[in-house]
């Protein structure tokens, strides 16, 4: 079961009706795979006053960001700066020897957590990207989900979760939030004995 006292570390995806956060062949200067560019639509509407802004403001009032090294490098890095300068951990099993700026590198699941809750203050942890959602829910370190559920089927892509290897857990519905071409989707972790 989670931890409701502590900072919540909560992983932020958008993703497709069958599960993709990428399209096919993603790679450096095709982050998002082919036709993956669909999958954030929704962001068109960031700057708006309907839900989609209203969620994108919640992102980026995060403290701290957690992110896959490869999610990182597809990213180009965010040029240094996610979002407002928040602190970036960065899970990876091959860390540089010097991270650039003030990124931090962790190969350790829980210290990567841990570090991230204390830099965010009282704010949430915004987690990104599919390796590292799966390492946190293995090290039971990853609080809440917000999927931003978007209504298409890639047929072929990066899965948020595989096929094995990730349950049992069980998810609450705490939010949904119907958007322009988005369901917006938040979930408390509850971990079950395995």
């Amino acid at each position: 079961m989670s931890d409701i006292s502590r900072t919540p570390v909560r992983l932020t995806m958008s993703m497709t009706l069958d599960g993709f956060v990428t399209g096919p062949d993603d790679h450096h200067g095709q982050g998002l795979g082919r036709g993956g560019g669909r999958i954030f639509d929704w962001l068109d509407d960031r700057h708006g006053a309907g839900v989609n802004g209203d969620v994108y403001r919640e992102y980026l009032a995060t403290g701290a960001l957690i992110s896959g090294r490869r999610t990182y490098e597809l990213a180009d890095r965010w040029g240094g700066d996610h979002h407002d300068g928040v602190p970036i951990h960065v899970l990876t099993h091959h860390p540089d020897d010097v991270p650039p700026g003030g990124v931090r590198y962790f190969t350790d699941v829980d210290r990567c957590a841990d570090e991230a809750r204390a830099a965010s203050g009282d704010r949430a942890v915004m987690a990104h990207g599919a390796g590292v959602a799966q390492a946190l829910l293995a090290a039971r370190q990853l609080d809440e989900i917000e999927i931003h559920l978007v209504p298409v089927l890639l047929g072929a892509g990066r899965r948020l979760f595989p096929d094995v290897g990730v349950g049992p857990v069980e998810l609450e519905l705490t939010r949904r939030l119907e958007g322009r071409g988005v369901t917006h989707l938040r979930y408390v972790v509850r971990y079950t004995d395995r």
